[in-house]
């Protein structure tokens, strides 16, 4: 059995090895909290839960996912105990964990595992049975080619007039990438077929369409982690403009209308950066205090 011997050990200390401090609860809850009612006068309260949760994620702030999920569920801080409804905390817990999946396009799997194992961490036991356990991603002979068509789809939609042009330059530089890109496209980033959640639904471990995300969120998932990652603005203005176009998705709903209108779009990326800002104005105290 392999040992990682002392001197690896020692190196795997150095150059900023965890991830940065969360801020205090209190920090936390009042970012959550004003941001969170600016979203609900606009009726735009399942994009505030995506954004909010990517902006999190990508920052690398782990235990804020537990602040998110007590937030959520109206846990007192005093009992612990949780004031919102089962099935009302289980669909938003699922948006939550499908938000942080298609995060994994963006930012990686390491930051998507140690923000899901920090929600899992705190997760009520009830919350935790009704979530779904079983995958629907699971790639066969029989879905494959869907999933090819439903990623090819996805980014025809975000990148026209350029969509060709583009899938040819990043086939360029290497064959497998942009099939890679479009399988994931269709298999995680694409809303699954069947209905779509938003935040004031409700589900349980019986509801077959449980945190699936529409096309607009998909681009606020995009938005919220590029913005939030920093120095990549092709990339993020590639998604914004993807964002715009998904007004033309047919039966959206009134939120997504508005989403992916200029104001709904606007409000997205000033959202993302005042989440940003709170999260991390502690930052330079913290490192102050360490001098």
């Amino acid at each position: 059995m392999a040992k990682l011997p002392p001197s690896i050990k020692r190196l795997l200390t150095l150059r900023n090895p965890n991830p940065l401090p969360s801020p205090s609860a209190a920090r936390v809850r009042q970012v959550l909290s004003s941001t969170y009612q600016d979203a609900k006068f606009r009726n735009a309260e399942t994009g505030w839960l995506v954004l909010s949760t990517c902006t999190l994620l990508t920052l690398n702030r782990p235990p804020t996912f537990g602040h998110l999920y007590r937030f959520l569920a109206e846990t007192d801080e005093a009992s612990g105990t949780r004031g919102a409804a089962l099935q009302d905390t289980v669909n938003k817990v699922a948006l939550i964990r499908e938000a942080a999946l298609k995060s994994t396009i963006f930012v990686g799997v390491p930051r998507v595992i140690l923000s899901l194992a920090a929600l899992n961490d705190v997760l009520d036991e009830d919350v935790k049975s009704e979530l779904r356990t079983s995958s629907r991603r699971v790639a066969t002979s029989e879905n494959i080619e869907s999933t090819v068509v439903r990623g090819k789809a996805l980014w025809d939609s975000i990148y026209a007039p350029h969509a060709d042009k583009l899938h040819d330059k990043l086939g360029g530089y290497h064959p497998d990438f942009i099939t890679f890109i479009i399988q994931a496209y269709g298999a995680v980033l694409a809303p699954l077929p069947g209905g779509l959640k938003a935040f004031n639904d409700t589900s349980t471990i019986t509801d077959p369409d449980q945190g699936n995300l529409s096309r607009a969120l998909g681009s606020v998932v995009g938005i919220a982690c590029l913005r939030a990652e920093e120095r990549v603005v092709p990339q993020l203005t590639s998604h914004v403009f993807g964002l715009l176009k998904a007004r033309d998705v047919e039966n959206q709903s009134i939120e997504d209308a508005w989403l992916s209108g200029d104001e709904g779009t606007e409000w997205v990326i000033r959202t993302i950066d005042t989440i940003v800002d709170g999260v991390t104005a502690e930052d330079a105290t913290q490192e102050k205090s360490k001098l």
